[in-house]
């Protein structure tokens, strides 16, 4: 197999120009990138960062999905080994750079969007360090995993108070020693306190009450029962759609299991601090000298300069569609199906953008060629 370029350059003029335009080297990126790439497309991954998926590098390094290989793979690539085991953060790191190689697809590492626009002849300009790349259609590809959000009380813990965000978490023996808070009650709060409670004494404050699902009821993996009962095809546009995505879910975790298996008590929502102490919803207090903050992400749009927003700055589409002409997003959670925003469901979303790419009609306009690849210009005359 070709190994795969670790960055790729559209030119090397401060203005060149593209079909599409993909934002972001993650899941979804990747996915666009293989639709794209079996339609013949003029176009190129653009990546902030220095690798490919950045998001996954983040994570702590023990990490594994609660959804097994077969239900983990990008179009057109199955991740390898045993289908019914769970990958990890590392074999899902590795997969998609393979899968990039694999398809030969046109990436672009550090290239920060500074700012997306609309030129005066139409075309998106994107602004990317010091130059600036126009395209016919955008994809923003960055996903749910954006700015790590903190709380404000946590600028009134005591400076010798080790805090982080979960996306700074990384092993237990990083860890200092003494108690330890996590404040988050999804997976990723449930996680990293059951692994930190063989070493230490960890509390979980949890804000809201989720639905804990075990793995494998009766002895087959969760996602197989919810692909045979159709449950992810639901849409965010059913009755039962609507209900699923207001609701937050445990998968292989419970309050029950991680007090009387892991030792950890668990605490309400956390509505005050001051020094070293804590307070909680229910009154209690709770001395601590590390706080892992699992309180998940924002997302950040300000360098999106068009009307995509509405009055409360929240993203206005319909399955990644916008109001404006040739402009999607991709790997939103809940975009379309509870899927949206998974690894092994973000093609579909995918599948559907890219077919709305085809099926745009762009205005005739003289451009220069981009040089990702030798057919680029003949390509870009033939786009429907």
């Amino acid at each position: 197999m070709r190994e795969w370029s670790a960055e790729r350059r559209l030119t090397a003029e401060p203005t060149s120009s593209c079909e599409v335009v993909v934002v972001g080297a993650g899941q979804a990126g990747l996915a666009m990138g293989h639709f794209l790439r079996r339609q013949g497309r003029d176009f190129v991954i653009l990546e902030r960062a220095g690798e490919i998926a950045p998001a996954w590098r983040e994570r702590w390094d023990s990490l594994t999905l609660f959804t097994p290989r077969r239900y983990s793979g990008l179009p057109g690539l199955p991740v390898p080994g045993d289908p019914d085991g769970y990958p990890t953060r590392d074999e899902v790191i590795a997969y998609l750079e393979r899968y990039a190689a694999t398809f030969e697809l046109p990436i672009e590492l550090n290239s920060e969007v500074k700012r997306l626009d609309l030129g005066d002849d139409r075309p998106f300009r994107l602004e990317v360090e010091g130059r600036t790349i126009t395209a016919d259609q955008v994809v923003v590809a960055t996903g749910p995993f954006q700015t790590p959000y903190v709380p404000k009380l946590a600028e009134r813990l005591a400076d010798d108070v080790v805090q982080t965000h979960a996306v700074g978490y990384r092993r237990p023996d990083e860890v200092p020693p003494g108690t330890v808070l996590v404040v988050g009650g999804g997976n990723t709060g449930f996680q990293i306190a059951k692994e930190l409670s063989a070493a230490h004494t960890v509390v979980l404050s949890v804000g809201s009450r989720q639905t804990p699902l075990p793995q494998r009821p009766l002895g087959r993996d969760l996602f197989w029962w919810l692909t045979k009962a159709r449950i992810l095809d639901k849409s965010v546009e059913t009755r039962l759609g609507q209900r699923l995505s207001t609701r937050e879910t445990l998968i292989g975790s419970s309050p029950r299991e991680l007090k009387r298996r892991y030792g950890v008590e668990l605490k309400p929502r956390v509505v005050e601090s001051d020094g070293h102490a804590v307070r909680f919803e229910d009154g209690s207090e709770l001395e601590v000298s590390v706080v892992i903050w699992a309180t998940g992400y924002r997302p950040d749009y300000s360098w999106i300069k068009l009307p995509v927003f509405d009055e409360d700055g929240r993203l206005r589409h319909r399955r990644g569609v916008t109001d404006v002409r040739g402009f999607y997003f991709l790997g939103l959670t809940w975009q379309y199906t509870r899927g949206s925003a998974l690894i092994g469901w973000v093609q579909e979303d995918a599948e559907f953008i890219a077919e709305r790419i085809a099926a745009y009609q762009a205005r005739p306009s003289v451009r220069t060629p981009v040089g990702v690849g030798a057919s680029a210009q003949a390509r870009s005359d033939e786009r429907s």
